[in-house]
Formats: structure tokens, sequence, C-alpha cells
């Protein structure tokens, strides 16, 4: 009787440990994405324009779960339009949701500028951005990585661009 319950006792401790129960799966990153975004490049389009943004908690456990209703941002201006101006700090120019949707208002911005200003400027163009808005998300006191998100809600003034703003 006595090893039975020492057998039943050790098969228990070791089901828990094969399980990872009881064990503490924690937070140990969060970070933020762009829906939809490809190749790497972001960019918010016309007035108006959304781009859902999706916050992950990763566990040390290799878990991943979407938090991003959750989450609170912070969106921080950063450099130039294309005429040199200082961007407006939010909620001109682009505003965030609670559910980390970023939406492009008035004014309307250009941080994109064609570097090819030659004769193929409109055929061949070469877009880098002069500002962004910066956003991070904090989700349980863990703050996501940043994201930059460049925005063309506006006409670019640059002559070579013939009125196009961005990718």
């Amino acid at each position: 009787m006595k090893r039975s319950h020492v057998l039943a006792t050790f098969l228990g401790l070791l089901s828990l440990l094969t399980t990872s129960c009881g064990t503490g799966d924690k937070i140990g990153s969060v970070t933020i994405t762009a829906a939809g975004a490809s190749g790497g490049v972001v960019n918010l389009q016309g007035l108006g324009g959304t781009l859902q943004l999706i916050v992950t908690a990763n566990y040390t456990s290799g878990k991943q779960i979407t938090e991003t209703n959750w989450a609170t941002y912070t969106v921080t201006a950063q450099g130039v339009d294309d005429t040199g101006a200082a961007l407006p700090a939010p909620p001109l120019g682009v505003t965030m949701n609670a559910t980390g949707l970023l939406t492009a208002v008035d004014p309307g911005i250009c941080t994109w500028t064609n570097e090819n200003t030659g004769s193929s400027a409109l055929t061949q163009p070469s877009w880098f951005f002069t500002g962004d808005y910066e956003v991070v998300a904090t989700y349980r006191g863990f703050q996501s990585n940043p994201i930059y998100i460049p925005v063309s809600s506006a006409a670019s003034s640059q002559p070579t661009n013939n009125g196009q703003c961005g990718p």
C-alpha cells in the first residue's frame, strides 16, 4: 500500500513537470507591427487613411497573444515634412485610437521626398522620408519596439515630385 502511494505521488510530480503546470509563464517582451505592411514599407496614405497597428505580448514559454485593445500608445512627431517644417504633434496630422488604429487627419502632411531629381524622377522615383510619427505601445509595464510611420496625406510641394507624395 505504501509503495502505491509513493509511486502515485512520483507519477503526479512527473506529470506536473512534463506539462509545465505549476511553472510561471511571464511576459518577456511586447512588439508592435503594422497590419498589411509588405517588405517593411509602412505609409499612412491620404486624409482619412488608416493603418492598423498590432500589439503582441511575447511570453517566456514562446506563446504569443495579441493585446492590441489593452495596450496604451505614445505617438511622437519626428523630423520635418517635405517643405522642411516640423511635423505637428498629435492630434494634428495623425490620431491614434484605443484599438491601435492610426488615422491621417488635417492638416495634410507629406513626409516623403523623391531623391531622384533627374528627368526620370517621375518614372523611376527614389523615395525617402524626412519625418515620421514614432509609435510605442505599452502593455502591463512593458514597452514595445518603436514603429516609424511616414505620412502621405497631402500633395508634395517638391517640384520634382509633380505633386506626388511617397511610394
